[in-house]
C-alpha cells in the first residue's frame, strides 16, 4: 500500500460522499433488504443499510465505484452501524463480524479495481466506525441523570469486534466518525489500540467529531479544544469534523481545529442543512464554493462530503482540491 502520510503531505486527499443518499435512489423494499438469506427473520429489516453489504453487494460496490470515478481517494465502508449495539435493534448481533468483513471486502475490491486502472492515483479504504445509538456520557432518562444505557467496557468490546472485522476485510484505515460523545470514541480508540498491539498492526486511525449546533459543541458538551485534548494521547492519522452542519456553518470549528492539531485535519460536512422533509438541497456547485475556502486557506488535508452529498458533489470538490496545497502540520502547536 502506498504511504498515505506521504500523499497527505503532497496533496489534499478526497473522501467520498454519503452512502445513504445514494442508496435511497434504489428505493429498496423490505424484500430487498432481506434477500434470500433473511426471508424468515422475525423483525423488519428495511432501513438497515449496512445489511445490504450481504443482501445487495452489487449496489454497494456500484456506489463505491461512482465515488471513485468522481475522484475520491478514500472510500468509507458501509459499516456506520455495524456493531452489536446498533444491530441489536434488528436482532442481527450474530452477523456483525460478517457485515464488517463483507463491507470491507467490497470496498477493497472497488478501490483495487480503480488503483489498477491508474496506479499513479492509489485508492484507500477507510473502515467506518459510527458512534452507535447509545451514549456513555449522558443519561437517556431525564428523571435519572446518573443512569447510563451502556458501559465503557460494553462499547469497547463492540468496537473491538467491528475493528477486527474491518481489518480482516482489508481496510487501510480505521475511521471513528460522527463522534457526538467523546467517551464513546475513547472506548473505540482504546479497543483499536489494544487490537493493534495484539496483532502487531500499524493501521492508521482517523477521528471525526460532529458539532451539533451553533454553540460549537458536541452533543456531550465539548468544545473543539476539549474534544481535541480528550483524544490527543492517541497517535492519529487525522482529526476532523463531519455531519450535523453544512460547510458554511462548520468552517470556524475546522479552522480552530487546524490551528490546534498536530496531525492531519479532515472535514466532510453535509450538503447544507436538511429541509422540512429531511432532504438536502445544496447543489454540488454551492457546496464546492463553500468548501473551496477550506482549501485555499490551507485548513485541511482531507476533504469530502457527508449527508446529502453525491458523486457530483465529490467530482467538483476533487477538481478544486487539485488546485490547492494541503495544510502543513505544525509540530509546536
Amino acid at each position: 500500500m502506498s504511504n498515505i502520510k506521504n500523499l497527505l503531505e503532497a496533496r489534499i486527499l478526497v473522501l467520498d460522499g454519503a452512502m445513504g443518499t445514494m442508496l435511497q435512489a434504489y428505493a429498496f423494499k423490505e424484500e430487498d433488504f432481506r434477500g434470500t438469506r433473511f426471508q424468515e427473520h422475525h423483525i423488519p429489516l428495511i432501513g438497515n443499510n449496512d445489511l445490504l453489504s450481504i443482501t445487495q453487494p452489487k449496489a454497494i460496490y456500484d456506489v463505491h465505484a461512482k465515488y471513485l470515478a468522481a475522484g475520491a481517494d478514500i472510500i468509507e465502508t458501509n459499516t456506520f452501524s455495524s456493531t452489536t449495539i446498533a444491530m441489536a435493534d434488528y436482532a442481527l448481533e450474530d452477523v456483525v463480524t460478517e457485515l464488517n468483513v463483507a463491507s470491507a471486502q467490497i470496498a477493497r475490491k472497488a478501490a483495487d479495481d480503480f488503483t489498477a486502472k491508474d496506479p499513479s492515483k492509489p485508492r484507500f479504504v477507510a473502515g467506518s466506525i459510527g458512534p452507535t445509538n447509545k451514549t456513555a456520557s449522558m443519561s437517556p432518562d431525564v428523571n435519572d441523570p446518573g443512569y447510563r444505557a451502556i458501559t465503557f467496557d460494553e462499547l469497547k468490546l463492540a468496537y473491538r469486534q467491528q475493528a477486527l472485522g474491518l481489518i480482516e476485510g482489508g481496510a487501510d484505515i480505521l475511521m471513528v466518525e460522527t463522534v457526538f460523545d467523546t467517551l464513546n470514541a475513547k472506548a473505540a480508540l482504546f479497543a483499536i489500540d489494544e487490537l493493534k498491539e495484539e496483532l502487531s498492526n500499524t493501521i492508521p486511525v482517523m477521528v471525526s467529531g460532529t458539532i451539533t449546533d451553533a454553540s460549537g459543541r458536541t452533543l456531550s458538551g465539548q468544545t473543539v479544544e476539549a474534544f481535541l485534548v480528550s483524544i490527543s494521547h492517541i497517535d492519529l492519522l487525522s482529526v476532523g469534523f463531519n455531519c450535523a452542519l453544512g460547510a458554511d456553518q462548520l468552517k470556524p470549528y475546522v479552522q480552530r481545529l487546524s490551528q490546534l492539531s498536530d496531525c492531519f485535519v479532515s472535514a466532510h460536512p453535509n450538503a447544507g442543512l436538511p429541509n422540512a422533509f429531511g432532504e438536502y438541497d445544496q447543489s454540488p456547485e454551492e457546496m464546492c464554493a463553500l468548501l473551496e475556502p477550506y482549501m485555499s486557506d490551507q485548513l485541511i488535508n482531507i476533504i469530502g462530503g457527508c449527508c446529502g452529498s453525491t458523486p457530483e458533489h465529490i467530482r467538483l470538490i476533487a477538481d478544486a482540491a487539485q488546485i490547492y496545497k494541503p495544510r502543513a502540520i505544525t509540530q509546536d502547536v
